[in-house]
């Protein structure tokens, strides 16, 4: 600071506070009025508009290199002074008789000569941070002061003038060229604040806003980015590396991802704080790319699966957002996702172990991955679908047992009997199950069983609920097409029909005679419907063939070149027995009828007697004498003792029996599956595809007329809804050769022929 009493000369300096003596000397009357004022700092009070000054400034051509001489010792000495309507005045009148480029200059040389005289000694790190914070803060202040004083000449002659930076820039500029560009003072600042970060970043605590005011000085400097930024990326670029390939090999994935997401937040914080808004996006790129997506593969091996085995929802979560931040990481979670749903499903599938379980397992674990995706995943809809090929791709890897095995799933949960869920569960389970079914291509396979077990149930009486079953008539039906379930709707109206031929025949009998101690109901079915059953010849009671004569001449009456074939196998009744503890009644098949029957005529026979009296295969009677005879009720007393029958057993009527129920059913081994039943039911399902396979060649040549090897097996994959092996194909074609319904080019072996 300095100050002069008389110009003399030379170049007028600022004076910011202190108490002056100041000489105002009116340049018109030549007078003197002196008087002693104490100064506070200038703030630029501009909000006022002060009274005009009376001057007697002379004006044009009249004014004399003097009075710009005194005028400018004159608001040299001014400056200080607390009231600033005569600095104003006098800035004006000076722009007004066109100076205002002299005194521009000398305001530049003026505040250059104090910037310069700033200073900047070498000190310890952080006191020379708050020294060179307090010196911009005061340069801003004093800068501020000045504009607000020369404010008429920044508006007027500044603002005409294109290449001349306004006052304000101008400040900077001179502290920018004197101070910052210093390299010492330079290297010294940023290596301080580098350090502030570095330390924070420890977990020390350090001053913040001294912090957000010297990278704002930076910014306001426009040194920011060259100085500044640049180096420090390139320091958290490498303490993030060196952090990353650390924690890698300590922490475990949930622990390591939850340390990304705080850093993350940390350095958001930061930008927040005190770094510049354009430092953000590549500060946060850093941090992602260093501690995740260089380490996306090793996250994925080291935790994924864990993390899913255990079903850790929050660490999913958190690592599908965190994952989803960075260039690749969604395409890397979302294949590593894959091949664990496609391992994790393959070990249910393949293991015949598993059989037994294999489709709760597969539910269980598509109502987890579902989970996954709905909360972790945000129903991400490249994982929804990788997810459903996953599923199709690992459930197809064993052809036909899963379809088969469903089949008998839905066949459990719709038995009479099923009292774990209510309807509505039910039809959520169903639904559930329907899921898994469109995965399976062996849809034929769940076809054949799903009749199987269907005619079963509606036969022996053991469905739950025909609105259930129609209720998954109904899904099957929307989700494979009306010819798909066109037999499985044909049963139904067996059923329906037969009801009212029931109620026609019992009428027939009231009208005949007295009803006789046996009451026949009979179900009608349509062939082609039902599944083909193979006639089994039994030996029946003499009352039991009477009325199947007389249903036979009633229906064949009314319905006239119709065929009946009895089915004995499905066939089942209620006996009454009476014992010591008193009567009772058995729900029974018609073999274990027909056996029960024989204990009226005696208390005991042996195996070969009652296979001589009943005519029942060896096989299904051993089955049906082990349920009398070894089972929960045990109505028939063996000997010897044991849990399989031999040749030569003895059975006695075991008259001590006894039961808390009165109504009991034995009948359930009429709805298990024997092992021949599922080689049959398969072996049909084969035969079936062959015929398929046939009529899909036929139809195909018979368009084309001519076509090749290639061309037909192309052809024929996209007609056929189950899976087929070529080699079976190549068979096929052979067959249709052999009988003629095409023929190879003599000249091309691999060109087909269609023959009329």
């Amino acid at each position: 600071r300095q100050s002069r009493d008389s110009c003399g000369g030379q170049t007028p300096a600022l004076c910011c506070t202190g108490v002056q003596r100041r000489s105002l000397q009116d340049p018109c009357q030549g007078g003197t009025d002196e008087q002693e004022e104490t100064q506070a700092p200038v703030t630029g009070r501009l909000g006022h508009d002060p009274a005009p000054l009376q001057t007697c400034a002379p004006s044009g051509s009249d004014l004399k290199p003097r009075y710009i001489q005194r005028a400018s010792c004159e608001y040299q000495a001014a400056v200080p002074a607390s009231d600033d309507r005569f600095l104003l005045q006098a800035v004006e009148n000076l722009c007004s008789h066109k100076v205002s480029a002299t005194l521009y200059k000398q305001l530049r040389q003026v505040c250059e000569d104090h910037v310069q005289h700033l200073c900047t000694d070498a000190l310890d790190s952080l006191v020379f941070l708050k020294k060179m914070d307090t010196c911009w803060q005061d340069h801003c202040r004093q800068m501020i002061m000045v504009r607000g004083i020369f404010l008429f000449l920044d508006r007027t002659y500044v603002l005409q003038n294109s290449l001349l930076p306004s006052i304000w820039d101008m400040g900077l500029e001179l502290f920018r060229n004197h101070i910052i560009s210093d390299k010492m003072v330079q290297s010294k600042t940023i290596d301080g604040i580098l350090l502030l970060i570095e330390r924070e970043r420890s977990g020390e605590a350090v001053d913040r806003s001294l912090l957000r005011s010297l990278l704002g000085m930076l910014s306001d400097l426009q040194v920011y980015k060259d100085s500044f930024e640049l180096k420090f990326l390139e320091e958290t670029n490498c303490l993030y590396a060196a952090e990353g390939q650390r924690l890698m090999q300590e922490r475990e994935v949930p622990e390591y991802l939850n340390h990304v997401s705080k850093r993350l937040e940390e350095e958001g914080d930061r930008v927040i704080t005190y770094l510049d808004h354009s430092t953000q996006r590549p500060l946060i790129a850093c941090v992602e790319k260093q501690l995740l997506g260089e380490h996306l593969t090793a996250i994925l091996q080291k935790g994924l699966d864990h993390l899913l085995d255990e079903n850790r929802v929050p660490d999913l979560t958190q690592m599908y957002q965190l994952f989803s931040r960075v260039k690749g990481g969604q395409h890397a979670l979302l294949q590593h996702w894959s091949e664990y749903i496609k391992t994790f499903g393959t070990a249910i599938v393949i293991n015949p172990e598993k059989d037994k379980d294999m489709v709760q397992d597969l539910l269980e674990f598509k109502d987890r991955v579902d989970h996954v995706v709905e909360v972790c995943f945000q129903r991400n809809e490249r994982f929804v679908n990788l997810m459903k090929e996953s599923f199709e791709a690992f459930i197809n890897r064993r052809p036909n047992k899963p379809a088969e095995l469903i089949a008998k799933h839905v066949d459990s949960k719709l038995r009479a009997g099923n009292k774990e869920a209510t309807d509505e569960e039910l039809e959520r389970i169903l639904d559930k199950i329907m899921i898994l079914f469109r995965f399976i291509h062996g849809k034929d396979v769940f076809e054949a069983f799903y009749k199987k077990d269907l005619a079963k149930r509606l036969l022996v009486g053991k469905s739950a609920s025909v609105d259930a079953e129609k209720s998954m008539l109904s899904k099957l039906k929307h989700e494979c097409g009306a010819a798909f379930t066109s037999k499985l709707e044909g049963m139904f109206k067996d059923m329906e029909l037969s009801k009212d031929i029931m109620v026609h025949f019992k009428q027939h009998m009231q009208n005949q005679s007295a009803p006789g101690p046996i009451d026949l109901t009979v179900n009608i079915l349509t062939m082609g419907y039902w599944p083909t059953y193979t006639p089994v010849e039994v030996h029946l009671p003499p009352e039991m063939v009477r009325l199947q004569e007389v249903f036979k001449a009633f229906y064949l009456g009314k319905h006239s070149g119709r065929k009946l074939q009895w089915q004995s196998t499905l066939g089942h009744a209620v006996l009454k027995a009476e014992f010591k503890e008193g009567k009772k009644e058995f729900q029974v098949s018609l073999f274990q009828t027909l056996v029960l029957l024989m204990f009226n005529e005696g208390d005991g026979f042996s195996f070969e007697e009652i296979k001589m009296a009943t005519g029942i295969e060896d096989s299904e009677l051993r089955r049906t004498l082990q349920s009398l005879a070894c089972g929960k009720a045990r109505v028939l007393i063996k000997s010897p003792k044991g849990k399989e029958v031999e040749d030569g057993d003895k059975f006695l009527f075991n008259a001590e029996f006894k039961h808390k129920l009165f109504r009991i059913k034995i009948n359930q081994i009429q709805m298990k599956e024997t092992v021949e039943e599922q080689v049959s039911t398969t072996e049909r399902v084969f035969q079936d595809r062959q015929y398929q396979i046939d009529a899909a060649i036929v139809r195909i040549m018979k368009m084309r007329k001519t076509l090749g090897h290639n061309l037909l097996v192309s052809e024929l994959y996209n007609q056929l809804k189950f899976p087929v092996k070529p080699g079976d194909l190549k068979k096929r074609i052979e067959s249709l050769i052999d009988r003629d319904y095409m023929e190879r080019d003599k000249d091309s072996p691999n060109q087909y022929h269609y023959v009329a």
